[in-house]
């Protein structure tokens, strides 16, 4: 027999007991699908997240709204100890949107669809400017537009391809998709920005902020980035900051920096209504705009998060965590992305304390503020409570030996169809068995592979375990991630239904293994 072969027999040979010792109170598993089934309130969080409190841009009016909703809901369930947990470090200064109307005035008239960068300044009053596109293409082609720029509104980037749409917008993950994923293995984890060395466009764009900047250009305007978001949907994150490519990413200051270098006002438009604009301009027509638009800057704060716990019993000292980040973008009201993560958990804590009965550990649930700028509210939570990488090494505090599993949504509304299990083999034979309730609902697949962009890395990138659910894309990479259509009307009852009974069976089932969740 070869070393290979006995490996393989010992390894199959452990596995049959955790098989045999991994227990199910199915009676449990019934009275949750029925509560979640039957008298859910997901979309009535949802709808308050989104349509009462949305967008919910970090440390913004509209996100101090939702973590008070969050908080008074998950009070009046009866979650105890739920507080807002303050970060050890400054997020910036809060932002919003008072008003903002921008309008093409010549030489046709046309509405122009846009939306303002998060952390964009302001201009005074209505302004009407000649429109100018900057069509640099090199660092000589700089000069032409000297002395041109002052007063004006600074068409900037390029025009952005868009063809009609012969792809459906919104999908299921069909068979074979899930068959592929089931016989991956590991892929690796991003947990962190990596250093690209400078290439020229990123020098061509400094020069072009700068001399916009300089020339005293009235505002940028630029095309919203992705061909795929045509029909008017604008995506758009936080005001560029021009940097000399050479500045590392370290010393560079956000847009929602109290220090931030002074910046001109930044819109993203549509692409269609950018690229008109453009090829008006190239057929020698001035293009005039008339453009409103006033912000609000609040106070440099501590950034936080909601948390919340049902309180064990026998093995209260032990945590399993569940959890989606409360922040958005704000364009839209951060529906997709993720207010159907949030409500989807809240939902979950919800059907769990409506069964009358105590886990063995306790579950606590994280809202978290910070994700969209780097998984912020998650990094600091976990450093702060259970440790942090150092170099190779990592510095657990008490309480990771007390930490069981941690389960995140944030990729969109689609139902759960399985587990990314993050390269942890050992995990499969239990997600195996918590599964089976789940198969005929379509939940059945098991994948090595890893997720990233969402907040169970901060668990995963000091080993403690940390999942993120495989979901339906729906439309979450077409049409909501990020964008202005990141609305109520796209999130998916049934879905959503599905996803909050799911997390809340695998939260009762962890909370009441004999043992502590497998770790890699």
């Amino acid at each position: 027999m070869t070393n290979r072969l006995l490996k393989t027999l010992l390894l199959l040979l452990l596995m049959i007991p955790a098989l045999a010792q991994e227990k199910m109170d199915t009676t449990i598993i019934s009275r949750i699908k029925k509560e979640g089934l039957e008298n859910s309130q997901v979309m009535m969080i949802l709808s308050m997240l989104t349509d009462v409190h949305g967008p919910r841009l970090t440390n913004s009016p509209g996100y101090k709204q939702a973590a008070s909703y969050a908080k008074s809901a998950l009070e009046g369930w009866g979650i105890k100890n739920v507080q807002y947990d303050q970060w050890d470090e400054d997020f910036g200064r809060g932002w919003q949107l008072k008003k903002f109307s921008l309008h093409a005035m010549g030489p046709v008239y046309f509405p122009v669809i846009g939306y303002p960068k998060a952390w964009t300044p302001g201009v005074k009053g209505n302004v009407q400017a000649e429109a100018v596109y900057l069509d640099i293409q090199s660092e000589q082609d700089i000069e032409k537009y000297r002395g041109k720029l002052k007063g004006k509104i600074v068409l900037f980037s390029l025009p952005t391809p868009v063809k009609p749409g012969f792809e459906p917008d919104a999908k299921r993950l069909e068979d074979s998709e899930l068959l592929q994923m089931a016989n991956s293995g590991a892929s690796e984890a991003f947990t962190g920005r990596r250093f690209f060395a400078p290439t020229e466009p990123q020098r061509l764009a400094f020069l072009k902020w700068d001399l916009c900047m300089k020339e005293g250009a009235v505002a940028v305007l630029e095309a919203s980035p992705s061909s795929r978001l045509e029909d008017g949907t604008v995506t758009v994150a936080a005001a560029t900051v021009p940097y000399p490519a050479e500045v590392s990413f370290a010393d560079r200051l956000s847009s929602r920096h109290p220090n931030a270098p002074k910046i001109l006002p930044q819109v993203v438009v549509s692409a269609e209504h950018y690229n008109r604009m453009v090829r008006q301009l190239q057929k020698g027509m001035p293009v005039k705009l008339e453009l409103t638009l006033e912000t609000e800057f609040t106070s440099n704060e501590k950034g936080f998060n909601v948390i919340g716990e049902i309180p064990g019993t026998d093995l209260k000292d032990e945590v399993v965590m569940i959890g989606a980040h409360l922040d958005s973008w704000h364009s839209g009201t951060g529906t997709t992305d993720n207010a159907s993560g949030s409500a989807v958990m809240m939902e979950a804590m919800r059907i769990i304390q409506s069964l009358g009965i105590s886990p063995r550990r306790t579950i606590r649930i994280g809202l978290w503020g910070g994700e969209e700028q780097g998984l912020l509210g998650s990094r600091n939570y976990v450093k702060r409570t259970y440790g942090e990488r150092v170099g190779e090494a990592v510095q657990y505090k008490p309480a990771a030996e007390k930490f069981s599993v941690y389960f995140n949504m944030d990729n969109g509304t689609g139902k759960y169809r399985g587990v990314y299990m993050q390269g942890n083999e050992n995990a499969r034979p239990v997600f195996r068995e918590w599964l089976k309730p789940f198969e005929k609902m379509g939940a059945s697949t098991l994948t090595l592979r890893n997720t990233s962009g969402t907040d169970h890395l901060a668990f995963d990138a000091i080993g403690l375990p940390g999942f993120q659910f495989i979901q339906d894309p729906i439309e979450y990479s077409t049409r909501t991630h990020h964008t202005s259509m990141d609305l109520y009307d796209k999130a998916i009852d049934a879905d959503l239904k599905h996803n909050a009974v799911m997390t809340a069976a695998f939260a009762w089932l962890a909370a009441n293994r004999d043992e502590l969740f497998p770790r890699k």
